[in-house]
């Protein structure tokens, strides 16, 4: 094992399937000659040249359908968003043709393709820059939804997304890009669809994703030094969600707080209060609770974002009051 930055593990994961498969190429605003908008791709132009490692105009219309074109003629590529902010421009192609393409062609077109890049708030860049589209993407059938919070699940399940022979929304995140976490240096690959239980307890069960993980940990930490014992669950991927290991801990527990940073409406953290309350109902000694971003476009003042965000304050209190304390 190492200590290596998030960026590095997904710099890592690219490199070795690009060597591993030269059907493989890597395309995006500013991936080669600047060596990435976060420098994720620092070096990937020296090794593997420009006919993999491409820069495009600003045009996310235009380039998300060349890769669709492209993985529909045989090749694998990765498309870079530089936000997924900026894919709203490409939403016609992600969704009319990536993920619909399998059914349509009754099964004679597959589209392996991975877009990948930065999701939610970043600091101050305001309402256009700072949006969570997770639940929107995860809403389409046809396509996988993955959100890493560890470099050692970045690398994991990049891995497996660019080897799945299905579109593949990966959603990173700016704040965590310098992020450093412990990585094997053997090859290694982190299966979608699988949730982790990165904390084990027996009070409340939290669920949470992406970056807003650490809001979880850091609630369950709070909590314990108040004598609360609180399970931590990594969703990993949000579509397909691992129902299963959600329901299991909620039995255990009797309790379910889910942590999300993305509007209340049509959440993710919609669907898994749905999903519980049929199929653990009777387990439950609390309404579940639900901390979201509030439902406004994010200021770009940080005094307000922190109070529109997600915080630890905010899940202490839903911790609580599922408790009823």
């Amino acid at each position: 094992m190492r200590e290596i930055a998030f960026r590095e593990a997904l710099r890592e994961a690219m490199s070795e399937e690009m060597r591993r498969d030269d059907r493989i190429f890597l395309m995006g605003e500013e991936v080669a000659e600047y060596n990435g908008a976060y420098k994720v791709s620092q070096g990937m132009l020296d090794e593997f040249g420009a006919k993999r490692v491409i820069d495009t105009p600003i045009a996310e219309l235009g380039f998300a359908g060349i890769g669709v074109g492209a993985a529909m003629n045989g090749l694998r590529p990765i498309i870079e968003f530089m936000t997924f902010n900026f894919s709203l421009v490409a939403i016609d192609q992600v969704i009319n043709s990536a993920a619909k393409m399998m059914s349509m062609s009754g099964g004679q077109y597959s589209v392996p393709i991975v877009f990948r890049g930065p999701t939610g708030n970043a600091g101050m860049l305001s309402s256009q820059h700072s949006q969570n589209f997770e639940s929107w993407y995860a809403n389409c059938p046809g396509l996988k939804v993955v959100v890493p919070y560890t470099p050692y699940d970045a690398k994991g399940l990049l891995k497996a997304s660019i080897r799945d022979d299905d579109p593949v929304i990966f959603m990173e995140s700016e704040l965590m890009y310098g992020d450093k976490g412990q990585v094997p240096d053997s090859e290694y690959i982190v299966p979608l669809g699988v949730a982790d239980v990165k904390r084990q307890g027996t009070d409340v069960t939290i669920v949470s994703f992406g970056k807003i993980m650490k809001v979880a940990l850091q609630a369950a930490e709070e909590a314990a030094k108040e004598g609360i014992s609180v399970e931590v669950i990594d969703l990993r991927t949000v579509r397909p969600i691992d129902y299963a290991t959600v329901v299991a801990s909620v039995k255990k527990t009797n309790r379910l707080v889910i942590v999300e940073e993305a509007w209340p409406l049509a959440a993710i953290s919609s669907e898994i209060t749905y999903h519980v309350q049929k199929y653990a109902f009777d387990y439950l000694d609390a309404p579940i609770h639900r901390i979201n971003s509030l439902d406004l476009p994010l200021p770009y003042a940080p005094t307000l974002i922190d109070v529109i965000l997600p915080n630890v304050k905010r899940t202490m209190q839903a911790i609580k009051a599922v408790l009823y304390k």
